[in-house]
Formats: C-alpha cells, structure tokens, sequence
C-alpha cells in the first residue's frame, strides 16, 4: 500500500529468510511485522521506518540506518555489530536487546532511558553523551566500552561485568551496583583488587 508521499507501508506481516545483504531500501515504513533470520549485512536501511516491530536472529551488521525511524523495537539474538544508532531519527527510538551481538556499536549522544540490554555483547560500544537514565544492562559484557559525560542515573549495573566508567565525569546518582563489580568505578586508579 503506497500512500501519497510514495511511502509502502507493511503492515502485520512477517519476513523469513530474507537476505537484504548490501541492498537498499527505499521508502518503506514496517508497522506491526516480525523479521525472522533476515540479512541485512551492509544494507542501506536510511530514511525508513520501523514501529512496533520484532527482529530474531537477524543479522545488522554495518547497516547504514541513518535517518531512519525506530519505535518500539524489540531485537532478540540478533546481530548488530558496528552500527551507528546515533544517525536514526531521535524522534522515533525506542528498543529493548536480548541475546544481542551489539559490538562496536555507537549510541554517541542517543536518548536511551529505561532501555533494556538483557544478555548482550556490548563491546567496544561507545556510550558516550548518551542518556541511559533507568536504563539496565543485565548480565551484559562491556568490555572497552566508552562512557564519558553520559547520565547514568538510576542506571542498573548489577549484574554486568568488564565495564570502566569513571565516577568523575559521568553522572550516576542512584545508579546500581552489586559489591562484585565495584571495581568496574575504580580502574582510572590501576588498583590491583583481591577478591
């Protein structure tokens, strides 16, 4: 269905399989679908839009997703090595990841409060200026990520592990912690902490 702008919208629909390698689409909004081991590795994914949509086992790796629209998007045991969430539209960004590959991903300067990483690789990923306020990273490996001026407050870090951030310019109050990875606000110290 193409509306007046020349826009195809897809609606309650569900794509299986579909290898997006390195293609480009255009003009499109998916509104309700359900993507199942689709490739879209390289994809130009721009300028589109994405609401209330489910992803499983797809692959996001290097897709080029600026400028484009995602609502309410739940990504589970994907792949998304090395995209750059900071180019989407930042009126339409909302997600929830579990058993997410999200290494060397970008969210420089994004607005990701009560976003939930649940189970996924988060290294390398650059955090920087983003806004994580309630955000929780359960059981998730930060591992060289980057955190620099970005508002952790009431952020949950309970259970994530291998993560650096600096206490002194970050904000964190109200910010949970377990005992086990308190060393995670000490490493600018080069401390060598027994357990």
């Amino acid at each position: 269905m193409k509306d007046d702008r020349g826009v195809v919208t897809h609606q309650d629909k569900q794509f299986v399989n579909v290898n997006y390698v390195e293609k480009r689409l255009e003009n499109r909004e998916f509104v309700k679908c359900e993507f199942v081991s689709c490739d879209f590795t390289k994809s130009d994914l721009r300028n589109n839009d994405f609401v209330d949509c489910i992803f499983r086992q797809c692959n996001f790796t290097l897709a080029l997703i600026d400028g484009a629209g995602f609502r309410d998007i739940n990504f589970i045991g994907c792949k998304i090595m090395g995209v750059n969430f900071s180019r989407c539209n930042s009126f339409m960004f909302s997600f929830s990841f579990q058993d997410c590959y999200m290494d060397y991903s970008s969210f420089l300067s994004t607005k990701l409060r009560k976003t939930i990483f649940n189970n996924c690789s988060l290294k390398e990923a650059e955090f920087s200026e983003a806004d994580l306020t309630n955000a929780e990273f359960i059981n998730c490996d930060l591992s060289g990520a980057t955190f620099s001026n970005t508002n952790l407050e009431k952020c949950d870090l309970r259970t994530a592990r291998n993560f650096a951030i600096d206490p002194g310019i970050n904000r964190m109050k109200k910010a949970k912690f377990s005992s086990g990875n308190l060393s995670g606000l000490l490493n600018k110290f080069n401390l060598d902490i027994e357990y």
